[in-house]
């Protein structure tokens, strides 16, 4: 049960700032976006984000933030394999499922819904 309030609290926290960010802080969709994801980088450069992790699970794993996590964090693992080059290659190896899909539910929608204007 604690794990299910817990991922209900830290997703619910990362959305509030998200929205806040838009609201109070006047960003676009687009730089809260990018804010959000350089957030989960910086977080998970200073180790930090393993641990938010490990306390919230899907809470952390769900929101945009993540995905700053999973570039860093593949970076940073195929960088200690491989050095400079598996920079690279850490990025788009941990996320390339995601990118994939998005590409390909994109494309779906956009073949059967008519855009707005």
């Amino acid at each position: 049960m604690f794990e299910y309030l817990a991922a209900f609290a830290v997703g619910g926290i990362i959305c509030f700032i998200g929205q806040m960010l838009m609201d109070v802080g006047k960003l676009s969709p687009t730089h809260t976006l990018s804010t959000l994801v350089v957030a989960g980088a910086l977080l998970d450069g200073f180790h930090l984000y393993d641990r938010l992790i490990d306390f919230a699970g899907a809470g952390a794993t769900v929101p945009i933030t993540s995905f700053g996590h999973s570039l860093v964090h593949g970076a940073m693992s195929e960088g200690d394999r491989y050095g400079f080059f598996g920079v690279g290659m850490g990025v788009f190896e941990v996320t390339s499922v995601g990118i994939s899909s998005t590409i390909l539910f994109s494309f779906l929608v956009a073949m059967f819904f008519k855009p707005k204007g």
